[in-house]
């Protein structure tokens, strides 16, 4: 009656066994490091990391560990001194070639790494480190897409040779035809080009005003979002920074946690960093239509540049800073498309010259009235005029920019360009002591609880109630466990639905023990009393899990930050703690108990 079968209890054994093994790695702790990344994207040896560990020994440091992790280099010490100086030294030397990045990382033994087996990431809070919150500039995004459509619909009514003009407006573009009987044959050209958008007749028949959709503009603003959110991930993964968390929060806004990074000046340049290239052949003639004059950038001369853009900053797949006959420069590849491009307008323009023009949107704080206002400009700047001599398609080089420059436009082009500028409102740095701190103040408290369960279990239930009290240690070795397992961040929000588990697994197993005994007192025998216990138990403990689970998903689901933190580790904990009641404990009372014909049961 109260036996489980072999395969059962050999299972809850494994699954015991599985937790330990994956909470292993937390109890070692973290220790300060050196993370280096490749600038170019690449993936470091072993060669080159003995390269870097000699040179932090020729300082006179001796690093605590090395090893190669996820292609990038990590170097730990034993100090924070140690590794303030070793990070020195590293970027004076590597500044062009790599990124170094002075972190914290686990103190893993090699053979716990060889396993692949890492501890739970901490949040913000208590590791400490960077928090900066981004504004999207939706008003930007559509302005950008409505440039599009003026160009194309520009493009299309002149193949068709219909007399207009196109003019774009605070997000309106109006087509002004020289007749009306053009209007019809407009009208079909711009709905075949975009069938989505409103076109409306203007109150002189000679006019057509063509407007996004709201459903455009929503989707234009998510697309806006997503396509911010992939491309902030890939430069903060090119920075070479661990754990980081890039994520939208509400409609406009994106949040970027850098855990263990306590210097955020260059992460800011490079997040809100808006840089990316156009390139355009000169209009030589300088009377083309749509041709406009761009100022050139330092010594560079400015140049009146065609409307057609040969290529631009979305079509760039690769980007390398390096050296071309001793002078700075960006290698470029492009997709097939800009590469197609380029390859034609090379064939046709032998022995013109091309521009590659540098487009950088910021916001500044102008004073008007005696009140502050942000203003948002676009740099578009000449920095490189060359002559087409050969015919290239996919890959070439621009010149004209400094070391510096030429690494960050390299970097900001791998990575990805901006589908609208981002622009800081808040940023948050918190110290490792405070990190530290709440982490002290976390863990006591789930101390505190733990030991007061257990005491109660232990008066109040007796053997029961190390039963209970074992099976409450590993809810909580698993909680940590899926935590790892998954590398969910905990968070001093998500300490505290530690602690609400606790209370939550001993809960159930009062529930199963209160009902043994109504079960003993009503006269049944005492394995009769366990097996009523845990099965009539079983559907109360089932319905008060499942709903506080129902309201944990909601708070995950809606919530942000710290709520979602909470969320996880409550979520976690009614799984495991369900587990370790309904299952776990049974089983170790079927070993105790259930084999005896004859038990007397002390609860």
């Amino acid at each position: 009656m109260n036996k489980y079968p072999a395969w059962l209890n050999i299972l809850v054994l494994v699954i015991v066994l599985a937790g330990c093994l994956l909470a292993l790695p937390n109890i070692y702790g973290s220790v300060e490091a050196v993370q280096i990344a490749d600038n170019d994207g690449g993936e470091y040896e072993q060669a080159k990391l003995n390269e870097f560990v000699r040179v932090v020994e020729g300082a006179g440091i001796t690093p605590e560990a090395s090893y190669l992790q996820d292609g990038r280099v990590v170097i730990r010490f034993n100090s924070t001194e140690d590794q303030e100086a070793a990070g020195e030294r590293l970027r004076g030397q590597y500044s062009r070639q790599a990124n170094v990045a002075t972190t914290l990382t686990p103190k893993l033994p090699e053979w716990v790494r060889n396993l692949g087996l890492s501890p739970m990431s901490l949040g913000l809070d208590l590791r400490g480190g960077v928090y900066v919150l981004l504004e999207v500039d939706m008003d930007t995004a559509i302005d950008s897409r409505m440039a599009l459509y003026q160009q194309d619909f520009d493009d299309r009514l002149r193949d068709a040779r219909i007399r207009h003009r196109v003019d774009l407006s605070d997000q309106l573009i109006t087509i002004r035809l020289t007749g009306a009987e053009d209007m019809l044959k407009a009208r079909e050209i711009i709905e075949r080009a975009d069938p989505d958008v409103l076109v409306l007749d203007g109150e002189d028949g000679k006019t057509l005003t063509v407007r996004m959709t709201e459903t455009q503009i929503k989707d234009r603003q998510d697309f806006a979002i997503e396509q911010n959110l992939t491309t902030l991930r890939n430069r903060v993964n090119q920075l070479g920074v661990a754990e980081p968390l890039v994520q939208r929060q509400g409609v406009d806004r994106i949040v970027v946690q850098l855990p263990g990074v306590q210097d955020p000046n260059q992460l800011n340049k490079i997040l809100t960093a808006t840089a990316t290239l156009e390139f355009r052949l000169v209009d030589q003639s300088g009377d083309e239509p749509g041709s406009r004059r761009y100022p050139g950038r330092g010594a560079e001369a400015p140049q009146v540049l065609k409307r057609q853009v040969i290529a631009s900053g979305d079509q760039i797949i690769d980007a390398k800073a390096g050296f071309s006959e001793g002078q700075p420069a960006v290698f470029i590849t492009l997709d097939s498309a800009g590469g197609e491009r380029m390859l034609q307008t090379t064939m046709e323009n032998l022995n013109k010259p091309m521009s590659s023009v540098f487009i950088e949107t910021r916001r500044e704080t102008v004073m008007r009235n005696g009140v502050e206002e942000q203003r948002t400009i676009k740099i578009e700047e000449v920095i490189n005029t060359a002559t087409i001599r050969g015919v290239f398609k996919n890959s070439f080089q621009i010149t004209g920019l400094t070391p510096i420059e030429a690494r960050d436009l390299a970097l900001l082009l791998r990575a990805g360009a901006l589908a609208a500028p981002v622009y800081k409102i808040d940023e948050r740095t918190i110290g490792p002591s405070l990190g530290q701190d709440n982490i002290d103040r976390g863990f006591n408290a789930i101390k505190i609880g733990f030991l007061a369960v257990i005491l109660f279990m232990v008066i109040y239930y007796k053997a029961f109630g190390l039963i209970a009290n074992v099976a409450l240690f590993s809810n909580l070795v698993f909680i940590v466990a899926m935590l790892s397992f998954l590398q969910a961040s905990l968070t001093l929000p998500g300490i505290a639905g530690i602690v609400l588990t606790v209370g939550m697994a001993v809960d159930a197993n009062v529930l199963i023990f209160e009902r043994i005994r109504e079960e003993i007192t009503a006269g049944a025998s005492p394995q009769n009393a366990i097996h009523s216990g845990y099965e009539k138990a079983l559907s109360s403990i089932t319905d008060a899990n499942i709903t506080t689970l129902i309201a944990a998903v909601v708070l995950f689901g809606v919530g942000t930050g710290p709520i979602k933190g909470f969320a996880i580790t409550l979520m976690l904990g009614i799984i495991t703690s369900m587990f370790t009641a309904i299952i776990g404990t049974r089983a170790v009372v079927n070993l105790a108990f259930g084999g005896r014909k004859l038990v007397s049961v002390p609860v």
